[in-house]
């Protein structure tokens, strides 16, 4: 398992952090994500190297952008 950790902009509300979870947990090979509104942080579990390039384009698929 490996874990990957990255910080959303633009989110403000629950139905921003069901937006993003909803695209990131599509991605092949991810097993689990998590968002934290607060901080934008999105923890993304999966079972193998998931390339950040699938994990940014879910996240701008859900209408936010990764920071960094």
């Amino acid at each position: 398992m490996a874990e990957n950790t990255y910080t959303v902009q633009g989110m403000t509300c629950g139905h921003c952090v069901s937006s993003v979870t909803e695209e990131v947990s599509e991605v092949t090979g991810v097993q689990q994500v998590d968002v934290d509104l607060a901080t934008g942080r999105l923890t993304v579990t999966s079972d193998g190297d998931v390339p950040a390039a699938d994990i940014r384009a879910a996240v701008e698929e859900a209408g936010y952008q990764l920071v960094g």
